[in-house]
């Protein structure tokens, strides 16, 4: 075996004794002290002393990682995510670099100090990608094709320049180098971290496309571009997670303002989130309260609801409560003095004018108890559209507000004049019955905020998304496709782009199971992606090559996002969150993706994503096969 994995596994032991040795002092004290004694002080010796037992015991505990990939899994997430918590002096890894961090570390000590290699089904890392860029796609799809508008050339230049550059700097510096063939496919592979580069560049060798120098075999080669790609897979991961994450901040600006500032400029003005986006369904400030009051003034007194709805409809009654009893509304009772009826109004002339019509105010639990909901309704009748607010405010009695309004997506200006058209969407705020009364008066249903998870749009739509992401055209022996991450990505995006025009569309979707989603699925997918490659690693120790695979990957990684950003803000004029998102798209990062996210407290970085990682996508495959058969 090379010396040089031999050398690492013995500072793995040594690493491994040194751990071990204080939980000797907790479980045996004795023994602890009569081997530091009997080994006259020297560390080799104690080492040597306590071997068995950390061998057998940390043996056993790597082997179970390895017979139980949902251990190292969960492992994995579980430290990950604490040790992406830690910062120093503001600067944190994340959950995602730390997730992936920990995994390596574990599959590489269990290669180089006891030769377990793990192998974990790739179908589970996939499928949990796959959530992770539905359930992004979810959220950004409003802002997407805004996006698109805004800043569509400029997202596809930033890829291009990343994939330009991560090409010159890999394949040109594999060949200063002099690295053999193969190393600079698999250090645009790792770099990159598209490992369907490695396909294409097999493709090339298997179809006699390349053919190796006398004195090397086709395996040969191929050994070649897997230690390349695995070295610099696991540093260019790592690392460009780090820097797509404080980038703006290198440049001197506040990530969380100027995201801030992004979703305002993407958002078209709007302040409230659209249909279907998380916090769509949320109460927001209102001059509109609700109050009781027992019933003393005449004016009320023996008055049925429906006469008082007619005399008073700017002072709809809720509920109606006597003798501690809370009455059925639906029988249009009459209101008897010291009844006390619940009131929703402006709170000035509750306080200021209902007292005196009504009489004094109660604080009876009872009476106070209304649920107020939050609903989006579509404009589902022909009668009634083209009518203005002020018009429709007999349908809208009774306790219900317009809380915002929205056509084809777009938020409108609220007022009396505002007209209502057919389709627009509705977003009302009352007690749900009064809710669901006003809903079947406009023709439509109340979307309400729920607790439950829509499976089945999730489960079509990413179907779809995978099947047109799987869909491959061979031209000239290069395989194009959409690829599979792209296509789901762009279901989510669908879906929520459609339900921003109808809310009926795939129902709502609760924020908190689809942050879940997201979050949980990308780290998933991490610790199997750390799992598998973190073996591989450990075969490219060895010579100057890995120096240079080392330097050449982290360049390869690093400068072409760094320039495109760049080029971004200070060409483009591009707010930093958005060249970060598309320099992310460009590097192909969904990690750094999160980390950027994370860091400026919003999801608006993915906006550009699809479209510049689609489009690196497929010049990627193109550079991998010439970098291929040009070497």
């Amino acid at each position: 075996m090379d010396k040089s994995i031999q050398y690492i596994k013995s500072i793995l032991k040594t690493v491994v004794g040194i751990i071990t040795l204080p939980l000797l002092f907790v479980a045996c004290p004795a023994s602890a002290q009569n081997t530091i004694s009997s080994s006259g002080g020297a560390i080799e010796q104690v080492f040597d002393t306590i071997k068995p037992v950390t061998e057998a015991g940390f043996h056993g505990f790597f082997q179970l990682l390895d017979n139980q990939p949902i251990v190292f899994i969960l492992l994995s997430l579980a430290l990950g995510t604490l040790i992406g918590k830690f910062s120093l002096k503001t600067i944190s890894l994340g959950s995602t670099a730390g997730t992936l961090l920990i995994g390596v570390l574990f599959s590489m000590i269990a290669q180089a100090a006891y030769g377990i290699a793990y192998s974990i089904p790739g179908v589970l890392s996939s499928f949990m990608l796959l959530l992770f860029m539905y359930a992004l796609g979810l959220k950004v799809g409003p802002q997407f094709f805004s996006g698109l508008r805004k800043g569509g050339l400029a997202f596809l230049v930033i890829g291009f320049i990343v994939w330009s550059l991560n090409w010159v700097i890999c394949f040109f510096g594999a060949m200063l180098a002099g690295l053999a063939p193969g190393y600079a496919t698999g250090l645009i592979s790792g770099s990159y971290t598209i490992t369907a580069i490695l396909g294409v560049g097999q493709d090339a060798l298997t179809s006699g496309a390349f053919i190796p120098p006398d004195g090397m075999s086709v395996q040969q080669v191929g050994a070649n571009m897997a230690a390349a790609y695995a070295i610099s897979y696991v540093l260019s991961t790592v690392l460009t997670i780090m820097l797509i994450r404080y980038l703006p901040r290198i440049f001197g600006y506040d990530a969380v303002a100027e995201a801030k500032l992004a979703e305002t400029d993407f958002s078209g003005g709007g302040t409230d989130p659209v249909p279907g986006a998380p916090g769509a369904l949320t109460m927001t400030f209102t001059s509109i309260g609700l109050r009781a009051f027992t019933v003393t003034h005449k004016s009320f007194i023996d008055r049925t609801l429906s006469q008082l709805a007619k005399d008073f409809p700017e002072v709809p009654i809720l509920r109606v409560v006597r003798d501690g009893k809370i009455l059925n509304m639906t029988t249009d009772p009459t209101v008897q003095k010291d009844d006390i009826i619940t009131v929703r109004a402006d709170v000035h002339d509750l306080i200021e004018t209902e007292g005196k019509l009504i009489g004094l105010e109660s604080d009876d639990p009872q009476a106070r108890n209304v649920p107020i909901e939050v609903a989006d309704v579509t404009m589902g009748s022909h009668k009634i559209s083209g009518k203005s607010l002020d018009e429709l405010r007999l349908q809208l009695s009774a306790g219900v507000t317009v809380q915002a309004m929205f056509r084809a997506g777009n938020e409108l200006p609220l007022g009396p004049k505002t007209d209502v058209l057919f389709g627009d969407v509705m977003r009302l705020n009352g007690p749900d019955a009064a809710i669901q009364r006003a809903a079947k008066q406009l023709g439509g249903h109340a979307i309400l905020f729920t607790m439950k998870s829509e499976v089945i749009y999730l489960a079509f739509a990413m179907l779809v998304g995978y099947l047109v992401g799987v869909i491959t055209i061979t031209i000239s022996g290069i395989p194009f496709a959409l690829g599979t991450s792209a296509g789901v990505i762009m279901a989510g995006i669908g879906v929520s782009y459609f339900r921003s025009r109808n809310p009926n569309f795939g129902g709502p979707v609760n924020e908190g199971a689809r942050s879940f989603l997201q979050d949980f699925g990308l780290n998933a997918f991490v610790a199997v992606l750390a799992a598998n490659v973190g073996s591989k690693v450990m075969t490219a120790f060895g010579g100057d090559t890995i120096l240079w695979i080392v330097l050449i990957g982290i360049a390869g990684a690093l400068i072409p996002p760094l320039v495109a950003f760049w080029i971004g803000i200070k060409v483009f004029g591009l707010n930093t969150i958005i060249s970060d998102g598309a320099a992310a798209g460009g590097r192909n990062s969904t990690p750094s993706l999160n980390a950027i996210m994370e860091e400026s407290h919003s999801s608006v970085a993915a906006v550009p994503y699809p479209v510049s990682y689609a489009f690196t996508t497929v010049l990627a495959l193109i550079g991998g096969y010439l970098s291929m058969i040009l070497s």
